[in-house]
């Protein structure tokens, strides 16, 4: 069998979905950006029973309420992972069993982007499921053993969260809480409201596009919701953009971001471009007061 290489003309004309997230606090505004959306080719994923917001909304709904579902749905939207043996999630057999259960895969066709609300709520779901699994538990004494659980709960949030990943050619949008603590120096950090440490630590690197929705103050004062995009920011938000397409602030539009991110890109000199420091001398220069 010959080696399956993709040449560059094909990846190019492949059909690629965009993945990410959007942290913001509790009440930003982050359901609503449904609207922002074609409700025909849009499915909401909805974990947090919180579509007050949305009432209206003309598009498909589907909502999980067991850790055991949010990985049906996940098979059933990514299909099966062919390098996982039979017995494993995202395998063959569940694929073929969850298409058994909820029809043709077909009927998702349709859609073009998932809409996930929350992650937060998937992974409480997912930590209640693992502390009832024999990992939970310890082999000696029978008794709970939280770091099992834990254990358990990084690795079931990773599997889920790259089956979804790989749905190439479907949008994924992950939303979440964004928890706001005070370090040591009395400093804010900022951090995804998200059970563990392991997922909120992993997340970055799986996904395209990390996004923070935050409330911003203008020139005059008057405060505006935006989408903070790139990783170096001056509020200290989490924030990643993969595709080098997006200013540090953009407006809150899901639709318009990802027209943005589907634009032809810079050429490849550009994107390689960084601005310069200025040398080690030259700062050393500026920081010397005279005596």
């Amino acid at each position: 069998m010959s080696l399956p290489i993709i040449s560059a003309d094909e990846r190019l004309v492949e059909q690629r979905g965009i993945k990410g997230c959007i942290f913001g606090k509790s009440g930003i505004g982050k359901t609503s950006l449904l609207w922002t959306l074609d409700p025909s080719s849009t499915l909401f994923m909805d974990l947090e029973a919180g579509d007050l917001a949305i009432e209206g909304w003309q598009g498909d709904t589907i909502r999980p309420r067991t850790w055991a579902e949010c990985r049906d749905f996940a098979v059933f939207i990514g299909g099966p992972n062919p390098a996982l043996r039979d017995d494993q999630p995202y395998g063959p057999a569940h694929y073929a069993a969850v298409c058994e259960q909820f029809g043709d895969p077909a009927a998702l066709e349709k859609y073009q982007t998932i809409f996930i609300d929350s992650i937060t709520v998937a992974g409480r779901l997912c930590f209640g499921w693992c502390k009832g699994q024999p990992e939970a538990f310890s082999e000696k004494t029978g008794k709970p053993d939280v770091r099992g659980a834990y254990g358990l709960h990084g690795r079931e949030m990773i599997g889920w969260l790259t089956h979804l990943q790989h749905t190439r050619a479907k949008n994924v949008w992950f939303v979440g809480i964004l928890d706001e603590k005070l370090d040591d120096f009395n400093r804010k950090v900022f951090s995804a409201q998200i059970d563990g440490s392991k997922t909120g630590l992993e997340l970055p690197g799986i996904v395209d596009e990390v996004i923070t929705m935050a409330e911003l103050a203008g020139d005059d004062g008057v405060p505006y919701r935006a989408f903070v995009c790139q990783t170096i920011n001056p509020w200290g938000f989490p924030a990643k953009d993969r595709s080098g397409r997006l200013a540090q602030v953009e407006e809150p539009h899901l639709g318009h971001l990802m027209d943005k991110i589907r634009t032809p890109g810079a050429p490849a000199a550009d994107r390689l471009t960084y601005t310069q420091s200025p040398e080690p001398a030259a700062l050393a220069d500026q920081n010397t007061s005279p005596n």
